[in-house]
């Protein structure tokens, strides 16, 4: 590819390459506290390729591929060049980690234990982990929990936070113009902003924590907390997870143990504010 930049976050490291200078001087921008990885060898490669020799001028379209890819992906407007670069980086990690169990899930650290939050889409986690991260918590990541096969701790792997729709102008009011994207509009999940995490989530996503609370938020629904029986959290979270069944009999280890020590509620929220109140509650009941 043309255009490339090598990226470490947590512990993987990506290496993006792309036939158009516009995603990778995005990255460039939005990634640039973190460590610099030029020429480290890298654990995945991504590519963003024109889906045919005219589409890299005329109407330009980005097929996704690396060293992992899905034929039957749609192409993507160059508009959208950051996203396809992050969905990229999504699918290599969701098809080709081994050392962690991966959990769709943000999570945040407080005291040295770790809030992990997992839901569908819209259902407010990025959102309530961004915000949590601009009030004492530390922010360790959005797309992907990373479980330690051996000492159950939660590994950081703080991206760039996705930002959808209502929740763009929420989170861009606290942080700043300064730590936003660029507005990618009509994408196949609506508006997206990304946001780049506070200082100290950079500098310490080589820390784990140990996870103290699991949350299942939704968002749009009056005030109400429940606890989750360990069966459903058990299920939910195999279906929350890219590489358990490939993990075999380490990954059920590891996820045993955590749905065995770590007390889940499923938590109904109306608005950010009340879920930060909640989420403060919570915690400080929880042993």
């Amino acid at each position: 590819m043309k255009h490339a930049l090598t990226l470490g976050i947590g512990p993987a490291t990506f290496r993006i390459g792309s036939a158009w200078a516009q995603p990778i001087e995005q990255l460039a921008r939005l990634y640039s506290d973190y460590p610099d990885q030029s020429g480290a060898t890298a654990d995945f490669t991504v590519r963003l390729q024109p889906t045919n020799l005219l589409r890299r001028w005329v109407r330009p379209s980005i097929f996704i591929t690396g060293d992992h890819g899905l034929a039957d992906a749609a192409p993507m407007s160059l508009a959208h060049g950051l996203l396809a670069a992050e969905m990229g980086m999504n699918l290599q990690m969701a098809l080709g980690w081994r050392r962690h169990l991966l959990l769709h899930a943000s999570s945040v650290e407080k005291d040295g234990r770790a809030l992990v939050m997992t839901g569908e889409s819209g259902s407010g986690k990025s959102t309530l982990a961004a915000m949590l991260g601009e009030r004492g918590w530390r922010f360790m990541g959005d797309e992907f929990a990373l479980l330690d096969l051996d000492s159950g701790a939660i590994l950081p792997f703080p991206r760039l936070v996705s930002l959808k729709n209502r929740a763009i102008d929420v989170v861009a009011g606290e942080v700043g113009e300064g730590r936003m994207g660029p507005l990618l509009a009509a994408t196949a999940k609506g508006d997206i902003r990304h946001m780049v995490p506070r200082a100290d989530a950079v500098a310490r996503m080589g820390q784990g924590a140990v996870p103290k609370l699991l949350l299942f938020p939704r968002f749009g629904h009056a005030a109400d907390v429940r606890a989750v029986g360990q069966g459903e959290v058990f299920m939910r979270l195999t279906q929350a997870s890219t590489n358990y069944v490939a993990l075999g009999e380490p990954g059920f280890a590891a996820l045993t143990r955590f749905v065995t020590h770590v007390p889940a509620r499923a938590m109904d929220f109306p608005s950010g504010p009340d879920a930060i109140a909640m989420v403060e509650r919570l915690w400080d009941e929880t042993a």
